[in-house]
């Protein structure tokens, strides 16, 4: 058995350092999951150029992790109906489980919360609570899912954004049957919210992206999105654009997943009916984004944000999946290894010369 565990430990904004730990203790009532595959997600970028988020460093990133549990309790395995060899998806919030907001299905606002997956400092005991390693604590109070062992692991991977497109576009946007949905931004969580919205039986779906974005956009026909449109400098006015395609009757609803832009929140806003449906999931930075409220009230819109991705939306998103109903294989364009973190985040981000990254993953066994 390893008595050492190899992680990639965040120091700063970025900068990334290979570090070893000892291997944890699992009692009755915890874990240790072997990582398989760890996705990277745009606040990923955002946190690892210092521009979002307040983590205590350093720390172990990695929010999406999945993989093979190596130990369990007894008590554990019993409370969460998993055995030693199952594959297990982990959420990035650890709750406290009983408290009001945890015990009426609120459990992302839980207050009583101390730890999450890729988010806790290595200070915290046993330091190994983000996915950016070859073995992974998991707490008492952890949330899982079990995944098909027969999928490949980078499709695996996927179950956080897919989720993301689920619990946004569907749960929190209310896309249904015949519905028109907007999504503004290219990304994979853009791209998991087409898929979503037409595993719901949505009838147009439309998606934004930049020129750069070409590839993407390419990708997300194939997913089944209806029109893709250019825009900003290069491209479309992305209301003029709506209101073709629909013959003005605009969208039912309107997805923001631009990370650091203002005008797409007002265009947003502009591109769906009246009585619209408007959700904003892009984080901007703590950037103040002007916003004419008349557009709001005077169009009777609703607005709501969009945090995280909850238990009933990623067990959909892993159904979704396990079907094999959508190309997902599109999606995925690169795998790294464990000591190739900083390159990967990069390669998302795009700041490499390759510019075609979608969705990528870090796989602690890849050498």
């Amino acid at each position: 058995m390893t008595e050492m565990v190899r992680a990639a430990v965040q120091t700063g904004p970025r900068q990334i350092e290979m570090r070893e730990f000892a291997r944890p203790k699992i009692g009755p009532d915890d874990g240790l999951l072997r990582v398989e595959a760890n996705g990277i997600c745009g606040s990923d970028v955002e946190i690892y150029r210092g521009h979002i988020g307040s983590h205590p460093t350093p720390f172990i990133p990695g929010h999406e992790p999945m993989g093979i549990i190596a130990e369990l309790g007894d008590r554990a395995a019993e409370r969460w109906g998993v055995q030693v060899g199952d594959r297990v998806a982990l959420e990035v919030i650890v709750p406290c489980r009983a408290c009001n907001d945890c015990l009426t299905g609120r459990y992302q606002a839980c207050r009583f919360r101390k730890y999450g997956h890729g988010v806790t400092g290595i200070d915290v005991e046993p330091s190994l609570w983000g996915g950016f390693a070859e073995y992974m604590y998991i707490s008492p109070n952890s949330v899982l899912h079990k995944i098909d062992k027969s999928l490949p692991a980078e499709i695996a991977a996927m179950y956080n954004p897919l989720g993301a497109g689920v619990r946004w576009a569907v749960d929190l946007g209310e896309v249904g049957l015949g519905d028109t949905l907007v999504v503004l931004g290219a990304g994979q969580r853009g791209l998991a919210a087409v898929i979503a919205a037409k595993a719901v039986g949505a009838s147009n779906v439309i998606i934004t992206g930049l020129a750069s974005d070409a590839h993407k956009l390419e990708v997300a026909r194939e997913l089944g999105a209806d029109h893709t449109i250019i825009v900003g400098e290069d491209g479309q006015d992305i209301v003029e654009a709506v209101t073709q395609i629909t013959d003005g009757r605009m969208a039912d609803v309107a997805l923001d997943l631009t990370p650091m832009a203002a005008g797409p929140v007002t265009d947003a806003l502009k591109v769906v009916r009246h009585g619209g449906r408007v959700v904003l999931a892009g984080l901007k930075g703590g950037r103040e984004i002007p916003l004419v409220t008349d557009l709001i009230i005077n169009r009777a819109l609703t607005i709501k944000g969009a945090f995280g991705v909850d238990a009933s939306a990623n067990k959909r998103a892993i159904e979704l999946l396990e079907s094999g109903r959508f190309p997902l294989a599109k999606l995925h364009t690169h795998t790294f290894g464990l000591d190739e973190v900083g390159l990967a985040i990069d390669t998302l981000a795009g700041d490499t010369d390759d510019k075609s990254a979608i969705h990528v993953s870090v796989h602690p066994s890849f050498a």
